[in-house]
């Protein structure tokens, strides 16, 4: 054998050996992951056993018992999102998952606390495992599990889904019409001035949207728009929600309009702070659209011209304070109420994103116990938290220059501040 030949297998060797040491570390970090994930079901579902148990002590009577429940429950999750800055939804969401898979499917939590599947797995079958009729459910069990164990989770979904199918003995086009009830559409903020706008409706409509945008951008792209595919889906889409313009129109007049385009059919009632040098056209600092975040100068005048009801806030460049707040809304609410929303932006509840506008306006200290109605004493809270705030063990101190004092009913402390000054 030549040297090189030695020298190749010796190599050989080293990269086989190195690759075994990787794939053994990461199957153990992933293993260890998965114990982890089973422990924290466990904890969860005993939180959310506790919140049970104690719902008639920690809330008022006043309440009906199935809301003591719901309250309680929802306290719990608020002080384990606020220790660990998490979202609170994402938390009650954890803690739903979590008792189904600790009360509906032990032998699942078993094989995830002994590493044989992950968590992706063990919530993939508990989904399917919700609408499966109790009778089936040991079958389900018996028949999905040996499949995790060695299965990927796409596997897996598409398995556990047909047979959820099978043994489910509520008719297709039941299920379909309970399902249709929880259509809706949802905007995520993405970087740059962006947006996704995600629509939750049943398949026909959503394939047939998606058809009708496919129509309008390819008869676009044989008239010789340069755009891609997929801009000019993006762009019809837009179009037809906002101008109303359909596929007949583009055969008949084939380019679809830009985006500035569409832009201009844009009437909201926002709010829109501005640096004053932005104003001015003598800075491009951002400004900032309420409910989204940065977007550019030139893009906010536009909005701006054609919005019919529009807060303008001009602040100083270089430490956020407010200069002026116009006033030609349509409905211009109590200064008081609205330097409030100004200064806290969201609810001021730890960890909350709610918007400001569509909070409560809470009396730190009670008017009944001589609070007073001033910036120094109102705050934004939504109403899950307004309500959550009067619960045994939940107190609020209001501090100089809004700063808020949390104490949760297990003794930890969390400060909120107002809303920042954008970036």
């Amino acid at each position: 054998m030549s040297e090189s030949t030695t020298s190749a297998a010796r190599a050989g060797d080293d990269y086989a050996a190195q690759l075994a040491e990787f794939s053994d570390e990461y199957a153990e970090i992933c293993r260890q992951q998965a114990v982890l994930a089973a422990r924290t079901a466990r904890l969860l579902a005993r939180s959310a056993a506790y919140a049970d148990a104690f719902a008639d002590t920690v809330v008022p009577a006043a309440f009906p018992p199935a809301e003591r429940r719901a309250l309680s429950r929802r306290s719990t999750c608020a002080a384990l999102a606020m220790a660990t800055r998490i979202p609170e939804q994402t938390v009650q969401r954890a803690t739903n998952d979590a008792e189904a898979l600790v009360n509906d499917a032990p032998a699942v939590l078993e094989s995830l606390e002994a590493g044989r599947i992950s968590a992706r797995h063990a919530k993939t079958i508990t989904d399917q495992l919700c609408d499966v009729p109790t009778d089936g459910r040991a079958v389900f069990l018996a028949t999905v599990l040996p499949v995790a164990e060695q299965a990927t989770d796409a596997e897996l979904r598409r398995r556990a889904r047909v047979l959820r199918e099978r043994l489910h003995p509520e008719s297709i086009t039941s299920r379909s019409k309970r399902s249709e009830a929880d259509r809706r559409v949802e905007v995520e903020p993405a970087a740059d001035g962006m947006a996704w706008v995600h629509l939750f409706t049943t398949a026909p409509i959503a394939l047939g949207i998606a058809e009708r945008v496919d129509a309008a951008a390819a008869e676009s792209r044989k008239a010789g728009d340069t755009r891609t595919c997929a801009q000019l889906q993006a762009d019809a889409l837009a179009a037809l929600a906002l101008t109303g313009v359909t596929p007949d129109d583009v055969m008949s007049s084939p380019v679809l309009p830009h985006p500035i385009e569409v832009q201009e059919h844009i009437k909201p009632t926002v709010q829109i702070t501005v640096p004053a040098l932005s104003m001015a056209g003598v800075s491009d600092a951002p400004a900032t659209l309420d409910g989204y975040g940065p977007i550019d100068p030139e893009t906010a005048a536009r909005i701006a011209v054609n919005a019919p009801s529009f807060t303008r806030i001009l602040v100083q460049p270089e430490t956020g304070a407010i200069l002026s707040a116009g006033r030609n809304q349509y409905r211009v609410p109590a200064d008081l109420q609205r330097a409030v929303c100004l200064r806290d932006g969201t609810c001021r509840a730890p960890g909350c994103g709610r918007r400001a506008r569509a909070c409560d306006l809470d009396h730190s200290v009670a008017w009944d116990d001589g609070g007073t109605t001033d910036v120094g004493n109102l705050a934004c809270l939504c109403r899950h938290h307004h309500r959550m705030k009067h619960l045994p063990g939940w107190n609020l101190d209001h501090g100089p220059g809004g700063a808020l004092e949390w104490t949760t009913p297990d003794g930890k402390h969390h400060r909120t501040e107002p809303d920042p000054a954008p970036f």
